[in-house]
């Protein structure tokens, strides 16, 4: 059955939108988002797949902190790490989101979900094809609109942040973040070398300028700014030079460390929009 045709097909049956399969590739901030702005449109019936050992820096609110702890909860909803597929609808009745260690995505092929959101924010497209699912989506630099995916989301900060393109593709990556209270590159945390990163601090930790907020071997990582750690990577993490290993929030609001991000909440919003106007049409 061709792609078009299957499309076709879903729309005649007239799925009721709460019964929509979503699929979402990572588990990361923004894949959090997402899937928090899904469930709250009580779209609920979403899984989640990641990699074995998934690192994220703003740990407080991405389910793919699952993988390593089990459960977690980002404003009220559960995610659950699962071993396989055949447990998805078992945590579906449990009112909760599973979460896969499933880096090939086989759980798609499996599911034939209705939906599949690339929401990895590699920069670039790792594998996904528009005939993953009836409807493809994908977050950020790296995927075209009728190409690759059915619809791409705008993730670059700015005029356009959120925008659902039907056709062409979202602005280039930058390699700059998005200013917060005036600060944009200064308040990212990087390994200074290769090696194991260390910190006797948590998330939420208020810092000052010139604070060693951890170490990567023996070299200190220094923030640069006042503020709180929005965002730290797991102590005992292996990294490269130049990865990004924390966030400082110059805000200085620990409530912003446990709640989903404007950024995430509007590109979530973003992916709400595109499937009902896929499903609804």
């Amino acid at each position: 059955m061709t792609e078009t045709r299957t499309a076709t097909l879903f729309k005649e049956l007239e799925i009721p939108v709460r019964e929509l399969v979503i699929g979402i590739k990572g588990g990361g901030e923004m894949a959090t988002g997402i899937a928090c702005r899904l469930f709250n449109a009580h779209i609920r019936h979403i899984f989640m797949m990641e990699i074995e050992a998934p690192m994220a820096v703003r740990r407080r609110v991405s389910f793919c902190e699952a993988v390593h702890d089990g459960l977690v909860r980002v404003e009220g909803i559960e995610a659950k790490r699962i071993s396989h597929p055949g447990m998805i609808p078992d945590v579906w009745k449990e009112n909760r989101i599973p979460v896969l260690v499933d880096p090939s995505w086989e759980t798609i092929r499996i599911l034939k979900p209705h939906a599949v959101v690339d929401a990895l924010i590699a920069k670039r497209n790792l594998g996904t094809v528009l005939t993953e699912a009836p409807l493809v989506i994908g977050l950020g630099p790296g995927f075209t609109a009728g190409e690759d995916v059915h619809m791409a989301v705008e993730t670059n900060r700015g005029h356009d942040m959120g925008r659902v393109i039907l056709k062409g593709s979202p602005e280039p990556n930058t390699g700059i973040p998005g200013t917060i209270a005036g600060f944009a590159g200064e308040r990212v945390l990087r390994a200074p070398c290769p090696g194991v990163f260390t910190s006797h601090l948590d998330i939420g930790a208020p810092v000052k300028k010139g604070d060693v907020v951890g170490h990567v071997d023996t070299e200190p990582v220094i923030t640069i700014i006042d503020g709180v750690i929005r965002g730290l990577i797991r102590p005992g993490t292996r990294v490269r030079t130049g990865l990004k290993i924390g966030d400082v929030d110059p805000r200085s609001d620990t409530a912003y460390c446990t709640t989903i991000s404007e950024k995430a909440r509007a590109i979530g919003g973003s992916v709400l929009e595109a499937v009902l106007r896929h499903y609804n049409s």
